[in-house]
């Protein structure tokens, strides 16, 4: 059966101004788990990510030290992240994110896993996609990476926490609430390994970090 290999970006530039662009430890993290991919011989026949900076950004990385053969690299709109922006302001009507950040992380991060909830039940106001909308594009990009693949194709499909987070959560057909938990708790460059058979998709692996877990890179774990 084919796999797909769902990976979150490597770190991004938390605090700044362009969040987007990843920082120097999250390119080497995704040298690293492009390295791995290698050295298992792992050929990925297509590779998708989101179009913003940080997932193609990621997705070129890993490419490039597979050192397998770079396919073309899909960018899909579908696997963008949700707009954290526009979720915080609808929620304490502010629009300075990165000063509050600054200021106190927790209380930033507590703030917005409130605004995250009012989104998930469809109580938070202000102008943002919809939570449905949100699960319908993920949805629809990742059948587009999948459909047609052979049972000995490696899928590579690159994007970011609350976008794996809600596909995971369709998968296991939790709770939609259980998307939060799932979408804090994934780190950077972490990734799932999904068996795809025809449209059955079935998770086996979550949240793996196997290229950062050893005693020199246990620094290099992070989760923004």
């Amino acid at each position: 059966m084919a796999k797909l290999f769902v990976v979150r970006h490597g770190q991004a530039s938390f605090g700044a101004e362009d969040y987007d662009a990843l920082s120097d430890l999250g390119r080497q993290q995704a040298r690293w788990l492009g390295d791995y991919f290698a050295e298992r011989g792992i050929r990925f026949q297509r590779a998708m990510s989101g179009s913003l900076k940080r997932q193609r950004d990621t997705a070129r990385e890993i490419l490039y030290r597979t050192e397998l053969g770079e396919p073309e690299l899909q960018t899909e709109a579908g696997l963008n992240e949700y707009d954290g922006h526009a979720l915080y302001r609808g929620f304490t009507g502010n629009s300075d994110i990165a000063a509050h950040q600054k200021r106190d992380a927790v209380d930033y991060w507590r703030t917005f896993r409130a605004a995250y909830q009012g989104w998930v039940t469809d109580e938070l106001r202000g102008e943002h996609e919809s939570w449905g909308e949100f699960g319908e594009r993920i949805e629809q990009a990742v059948a587009r990476l999948c459909e047609g693949a052979t049972r000995e194709d490696n899928l590579l499909l690159v994007t970011s926490g609350g976008v794996i987070g809600t596909a995971i959560s369709g998968i296991l057909r939790t709770d939609p609430l259980s998307a939060i938990e799932l979408n804090f708790q994934f780190r950077n460059t972490a990734f799932c390994e999904i068996v795809i058979a025809g449209e059955r998709r079935r998770l086996i692996t979550f949240n793996a970090l196997p290229h950062l877990d050893r005693p020199d890179r246990r620094q290099a774990i992070t989760s923004v």
